[in-house]
């Protein structure tokens, strides 16, 4: 049952090489294609960062990160996209890939060859060309803004 009232907390990783580029993830997930920063849903009993480190673990092949500080939190109502009457907070940490890194990065969106729930390629895309049109949640595109503020 949706409760009006509850939260969806979301955790993402704001990676940016020495290139000015930052680490995108192209995913197929629910049925549809989707362009958004690394990370995913908070898990019941684990902290903010816990369950970015979880999700990156999960999502890139066991791949660490470090140097974790917080860039953004939403400080708007944004209703959750997936989830009727439930509100959505999303917590954005700038972090580095341990090396090494341990998962593929492409240079094509979508680099994968069926859509089938699931599958995700990531890609480094320049911080200057950082396109909030190719993005597809409406917080990441928010997010996309602040980081061009902020590297440019």
């Amino acid at each position: 049952m949706n409760i009006p009232g509850n939260f969806v907390i979301r955790v993402y990783a704001i990676i940016v090489n020495e290139n000015q580029e930052v680490l995108i993830s192209d995913e197929f997930q629910l049925g549809i294609k989707m362009t958004k920063f690394p990370g995913g849903g908070l898990e019941f009993g684990e902290g903010t960062i816990d369950g970015l480190k979880r999700e990156l673990r999960e999502e890139c092949n066991s791949q660490e990160l470090i140097n974790i500080k917080h860039f953004y939190t939403t400080d708007f109502f944004q209703k959750a996209h997936f989830y009727n009457n439930k509100q959505l907070i999303s917590i954005y940490y700038q972090a580095e890939l341990a090396k090494p890194v341990r998962f593929p990065i492409s240079n094509n969106p979508f680099n994968f060859t069926v859509n089938k729930n699931g599958n995700q390629s990531f890609r480094w895309v320049k911080i200057k060309n950082l396109n909030a049109d190719e993005i597809t949640f409406p917080i990441d595109k928010f997010v996309a803004g602040k980081l061009k503020l902020h590297f440019l």
